[in-house]
């Protein structure tokens, strides 16, 4: 997952900073001396948008955000214009989450859950988004368009987060060493609630590979009281890269008054970092009238017989952004 390198290169160290901060902006950078990459990931009006749309509570709405975040941090770095999703299917509380990105700019998002459950969870104190997910499988998917194949990586959910379940995906199925940090904020205020989300992912990418070698998993299968060597040291690079990154702190990731390139300057000044140019994010959905239409279509005239409501008319809802549409049944099968 290698950011886009296209637009000018800025060398923070050379030029003044703004610190005025950007919203819905992916931000690419490089910290050349330590051969690593990334992206900052803010989102303002666009995840305050999917989130009030829906009108998810609390709980619900922060996971939703952080897989908005995270889902844009990767989908951001495809040089093609196809679809990254991200897609969890567990037992826990929510039991489906969808993050579509269309590259290069437009992110939708929802999630299914257990109103009931939930209200149990929070009584006891049991709502973190973690244990909302519970057990399942997170699937990243990368769809190229019609002409391509597709790639899925796949990650077991055992009661960790989503920061967690991104490091495991890339140890596995990318195998580069990368930090991800994900933040969500709720803004209460007399207009309202507003939402924010941000994001960084730190990827070490040597030009010798021999470079990329990490420590080995777990085999899984050693028989019962063999000792699992676990002595391994990190590349030099990777582990300053790391230690810096590592400093972040939340409420940085989704201030507001603090610029994508001031946090990155903060975290890697000392080496110098360089920023490439942001790219916007937006919130928007594929579907459409057309593609509904084209949809029903697919199914027997009995199965859409099925679906006609009392008001004589096939009413079709988009999970994503909630728009209402219905359909003549006579349209697909006239009498």
């Amino acid at each position: 997952m290698v950011p886009g390198s296209t637009g000018v290169v800025m060398d923070l160290a050379s030029r003044p900073v703004s610190d005025q901060g950007r919203d819905d902006v992916v931000l690419p950078f490089v910290v050349e001396p330590l051969e690593t990459r990334g992206r900052v990931v803010r989102l303002g009006a666009s995840v305050d948008q999917i989130l009030a749309r829906h009108g998810y509570p609390t709980a619900v709405a922060r996971l939703v955000g952080e897989a908005a975040v995270l889902t844009v941090l990767l989908g951001s770095s495809l040089k093609f214009e196809g679809r990254f999703q991200l897609q969890t299917r567990t037992d826990g509380v929510i039991d489906m989450l969808v993050v579509d990105f269309d590259a290069p700019d437009r992110v939708r998002a929802f999630a299914r859950y257990d109103a009931a459950a939930l209200e149990k969870a929070i009584a006891e104190d049991s709502a973190l988004p973690a244990q909302l997910l519970g057990s399942g499988t997170l699937a990243l998917t990368i769809d190229q368009g019609n002409d391509m194949s597709r790639y899925q990586g796949v990650v077991p959910l055992e009661g960790q987060g989503l920061e967690d379940a991104a490091h495991q995906y890339f140890r596995q199925s990318e195998q580069i060493p990368t930090l991800v940090r994900l933040a969500v904020a709720e803004n209460v205020t007399a207009q309202g609630t507003h939402w924010r989300a941000g994001g960084l992912i730190v990827q070490f990418l040597p030009h010798s590979t021999d470079r990329l070698r990490q420590a080995d998993l777990h085999p899984g299968d050693a028989p019962e009281g063999a000792e699992i060597s676990s002595s391994f040291n990190d590349d030099d690079a990777w582990s300053e890269a790391k230690a810096l990154a590592g400093t972040v702190e939340d409420h940085e990731l989704v201030d507001p008054t603090l610029s994508s390139e001031r946090l990155l300057y903060r975290l890697f000044h000392e080496r110098g970092v360089k920023v490439f140019e942001a790219q916007a994010v937006q919130d928007a959905c594929r579907c459409s009238r057309e593609r509904i239409s084209d949809m029903l279509k697919g199914f027997t005239p009995k199965e859409r017989h099925d679906m006609v409501g009392d008001d004589g008319r096939i009413g079709v809802t988009c999970e994503f952004c909630s728009t209402h549409r219905d359909f003549d049944p006579a349209d697909f099968d006239p009498s």
